[in-house]
């Protein structure tokens, strides 16, 4: 069997949300395998990992860029909030963001593309560090395109102008009035922004990562099953869960947060029939500072070696 550290327990409890002797013993069932044993506790109705939102560490800022059918965001981190408030700092995020508009998101492609002054980002970058005394780094970048029509985007609690801690693009493919759906496009971003019940991660349900909806199915099928209820009924039980799952995590099927009566489908066709042509959401892309970046924690550290069995 593989050794089951500290460090192992630590990390799936800070993921889980699990007790340590539960995550224990989930590792040692799965000879340490921690996807496993992530699958193991959720089966086991223990765990609420799939819902839980990663660990932020980053500083630094999320900008967006639009220009008519298309838009971009980038992640731009700091090593504290104090430089993401700085002006020269914010001034190039605000520069790379409109770069990155018309590219193809690729950051490797981004960071050698030539700014104004003629300079680089990454120069503009290794400059900025230089003169701050703070190391920087451009993270993630990420596009929309819808055309025709409109990319409209969001930024929760901006620092600065279409600059803060997340930030939203959203694109509406249609022939309808630019400023109808510029409209439209930044209150539907509001409600990706918000996230609730839960942050989408597509726009219809055959987006849906296929692996990711298989495991969600034999989840529910291993919960229902410790019920004793006939197969049958199992199987109905799980159609159930899926398409509760599938209201939370696809943007189309989503209660709107403005108005939870009607889903941002209903949205959509109410819109079009007011605007006299088709909308649709041609993507969106939802990010948020540092998510991702696991935050280095010792909380449990004492704890967790007692529960092993380590000191």
């Amino acid at each position: 069997m593989a050794a089951i550290t500290a460090a192992l327990v630590k990390e799936l409890r800070e993921k889980t949300g699990v007790g340590m002797m539960d995550c224990k013993k989930a590792l040692a069932e799965v000879d340490g395998d921690f996807e496993a044993a992530v699958d193991w506790l959720r089966k086991k109705g223990l765990s609420k990992a799939a819902k839980k939102a990663d660990r932020v560490a980053a500083e630094g800022l999320v900008a967006v860029s639009t220009k008519g059918g298309q838009g971009a965001v980038v992640e731009v981190n700091s090593e504290t909030d104090f430089v993401a408030r700085n002006e020269k700092f914010q001034a190039a995020v605000t520069e790379i963001a409109a770069l990155a508009v018309g590219s193809d998101g690729d950051v490797a492609g981004l960071k050698a593309a030539k700014l104004a002054s003629g300079e680089s980002v990454e120069d503009k970058l290794t400059n900025l560090i230089a003169t701050i005394g703070e190391n920087m780094a451009l993270r993630r970048a990420a596009v929309v395109v819808a055309e025709p029509g409109v990319v409209a985007s969001y930024v929760h609690n901006p620092a600065a102008d279409n600059m803060g801690a997340i930030g939203v693009l959203v694109g509406l493919k249609s022939e309808a009035d630019a400023d109808k759906l510029a409209e439209l496009g930044r209150k539907i971003a509001m409600h990706v922004a918000a996230g609730s019940p839960a942050v989408a991660v597509s726009v219809d349900v055959d987006g849906v990562d296929s692996a990711i909806a298989d495991k969600e199915r034999e989840v529910f099928a291993e919960q229902a099953r410790q019920s004793g209820k006939p197969e049958q009924i199992i199987e109905k039980m799980v159609e159930g869960r899926m398409r509760k799952f599938f209201e939370e995590v696809v943007l189309l099927k989503q209660a709107f947060v403005m108005d939870p009566d009607r889903t941002i489908e209903q949205v959509l066709a109410d819109a079009s029939k007011e605007f006299g042509a088709s909308v649709e959401i041609s993507g969106f892309v939802r990010m948020a500072l540092g998510e991702g970046v696991e935050k280095k924690e010792e909380d449990f550290a004492a704890e967790v070696a007692a529960a092993t069995g380590q000191s």
